[in-house]
């Protein structure tokens, strides 16, 4: 799956040169031949999936600077680089105006073409993400933020959009990394405290002595080492929104206290003599089953129906993979540009795969797998290989994984050898694909893929030292395979890397073709 680039030009010549550069850097292209047309496009369903627009200015009808006047108030993040054969400054000035990305003068080569989509497409990642971060942290992100195009997540996306309309107490229920805080922020960004404090507790990790401090506050002296009065949780989201994550942690004793702030809408600071009244809104979240809690005397009844008021339950990723590509798509784009890496997109059967798999992890599961494959990524394009863990869980999969995990688990050490039955000549055995018998020897595996043999003894008849050998095998490999070092590195057995850094610890000089 590869991000999809928007190509605009009535000359039909142009378009299909402009077709190849793009497809050839690893992303999709859509051409279309009219202004027209481009904004049918980008206003039609499959619209939302393009990520660039290459324009161009001179076009009859409806030309550049029009579809760049009607599309950008739609797509503000939208970058659009135009195109023309007159580039005067007027000119530039006032496509830059209306919100274009970059200019370039035709005829442009495709290494300037390569570089304006990748610096565009970094910059409307990072943009983004700084945009979405900015909305959550003022309290005003919507479920249009969201990443949750899936039948399954209507109802949830419904239900909140119902509940933002009053302050009725509402309990998101799901499993660890769904998105319910994301769900929370969104209740609040669509209702009428937007922009208010959006306070996040999570119960679960508060020390159980220091609870009540926490979501009610103290005043100075109340205990040992409360130097200062201290306002909690409760009086800083007034106002606002208050999330409590993972309530079912919550010891029994402050679930009476936390019940009666709800009731009276006060709260009793630690040592204070009278309460503070607060004015929250309050979400709670769990990914425990609460009435279970309750038949087992570990939650209290008369809490739980007071926060189970309207309950919205987010339904894991197993049951909505159709979030998957989206999310994966997302994160290649927002980590690829922060850690600074050329990856544009990843395959269709590593896509495939990825929508194979259950996720236990869900959300954050899927980040943290994107984000170890970027680093690990040595192109452009993901693939299966670049997911070991996931493809060795994945039916069809495993064999696709093991170059990758073979090459990852292998020692920094060279290939081992081992002598024959006879005591005689010594055989390659490679640690990663090592067979239980040795079959050929390491005279024989060089005879029998380069034209010149590897000597393994020196001219007195002593066996030459290994990294003399291994040098030299290297580079008998990169001259038969031209300098095409993937190729190499499949042929020898190692990665990438692995490959690179022999090279540079032995000395050798490489022109990679």
């Amino acid at each position: 799956m590869t991000q999809a680039i928007l190509i605009v030009d009535d000359d039909p010549a142009q378009r299909r040169i402009l077709e190849e550069v793009v497809n050839r850097d690893g992303y999709r292209a859509i051409p279309v031949e009219s202004g027209q047309a481009a904004l049918d496009y980008l206003e039609g369903p499959s619209g939302a999936e393009i990520a660039l627009v290459i324009l161009d200015l001179v076009m009859p009808g409806i030309d550049g600077m029009e579809v760049l006047k009607r599309a950008h108030p739609q797509k503000p993040n939208l970058p659009v680089i135009v195109l023309t054969a007159h580039g005067g400054i007027e000119t530039v000035v006032n496509v830059m105006r209306e919100g274009a990305a970059d200019f370039v003068v035709k005829p442009v080569s495709p290494e300037r073409l390569h570089v304006s989509i990748r610096n565009a497409l970094k910059v409307n990642a990072l943009t983004g993400e700084l945009s979405r971060l900015q909305k959550r942290q003022h309290g005003r992100l919507t479920f249009g933020d969201l990443i949750a195009r899936s039948s399954a997540m209507d109802q949830v996306i419904r239900l909140g959009k119902r509940a933002a309309q009053s302050n009725i107490p509402i309990l998101i229920e799901g499993e660890s990394g769904v998105g319910k805080e994301l769900i929370a922020s969104a209740i609040q960004g669509e209702g009428e405290r937007a922009g208010k404090p959006f306070i996040t507790v999570n119960c679960g990790a508060i020390p159980e002595n220091l609870v009540e401090s926490i979501l009610f506050g103290h005043e100075k002296g109340a205990f040992t080492g409360a130097a200062d009065k201290h306002a909690g949780k409760f009086q800083e989201a007034s106002g606002g929104t208050l999330f409590l994550d993972e309530i079912g942690e919550l010891p029994l004793d402050i679930q009476v206290k936390l019940l009666r702030a709800l009731q009276q809408g006060e709260v009793d600071p630690v040592g204070a003599k009278k309460p503070v009244k607060v004015d929250i809104r309050l979400i709670s979240a769990t990914n425990r089953d609460l009435l279970q809690m309750v038949k087992e005397g570990r939650f209290r009844e008369d809490l739980y129906y007071r926060l189970n008021v309207f309950p919205i339950h987010v339904p894991p990723l197993r049951q909505r993979k159709e979030d998957v590509p989206d999310l994966v798509a997302h994160f290649i784009r927002r980590l690829a540009a922060e850690e600074g890496k050329d990856v544009v997109g990843l395959s269709q059967p590593a896509l495939d795969m990825l929508c194979a798999y259950d996720w236990p992890g869900n959300v954050r599961q899927i980040e943290n797998t994107v984000f170890r494959a970027i680093v690990l990524c040595d192109g452009e394009t993901l693939q299966v290989s670049d997911f070991p863990q996931i493809a060795s869980m994945v039916k069809g999969y495993e064999t696709q994984a093991a170059p990758r995990a073979a090459a990852e688990s292998a020692p920094a050490s060279a290939p081992a050898f081992t002598a024959d039955e006879d005591g005689g000549a010594i055989a390659f055995v490679s640690r990663a694909h090592a067979p239980a018998q040795p079959t050929h020897t390491l005279a024989d595996f060089a005879r029998s893929n380069f034209s010149d043999g590897i000597a393994i003894t020196d001219e007195a008849g002593n066996v030459r030292k290994l990294e003399d050998i291994e040098a030299e095998m290297i580079r008998l490999a990169i001259e038969k395979y031209k300098g095409h070092m993937t190729e190499v590195a499949r042929r020898l057995g190692i990665g990438r890397s692995t490959l690179y850094r022999k090279v540079r610890d032995l000395g050798l000089e490489v022109r990679e073709n």
